[in-house]
């Protein structure tokens, strides 16, 4: 991927992020899935986030994301979740009967172009200057 650049940054920020629905229900098929990624293509456009890619499972979510150097990884799972959570519970009788259609839990990773080890030697190299 390439680079970013805006005024004063260069940046490439990738999060893999993943999610459930509260006690792992497999409720995410059909037209609730075609409505959550919808929603989640949405709010990622309005934000100006970039899916790089996005798997919506029964019972849980993966979105690979690249974002502004000024969003955490909580910070899109809240905006994602919140959206969906409310426009889905509203939709869908079947998914009042949650207590809450996702779990608090998620999984966040950052990713990139460069392994870690890439970035030890680059480091440990600049020790020597």
């Amino acid at each position: 991927m390439e680079y970013q650049r805006d005024e004063h940054r260069v940046h490439l920020i990738l999060y893999h992020l993943v999610w459930t629905p509260k006690r792992r229900k497999a409720v995410l098929k059909d037209a609730i899935a075609v409505d959550c990624r919808r929603l989640i293509e949405q709010k990622c456009a309005e934000q100006g986030w970039e899916i790089v890619e996005l798997a919506i499972q029964p019972d849980h979510i993966h979105l690979f994301v690249r974002v502004w150097p000024s969003v955490s990884a909580a910070d899109v799972v809240k905006a994602v979740k919140g959206l969906t959570s409310h426009e889905l519970r509203e939709r869908y009788a079947v998914l009042r009967k949650l207590p809450s259609l996702w779990t608090r839990s998620s999984f966040a990773a950052t990713v990139g172009n460069v392994a870690n080890e890439t970035v030890q030697r680059y480091i440990a190299a600049q020790k020597g200057l």
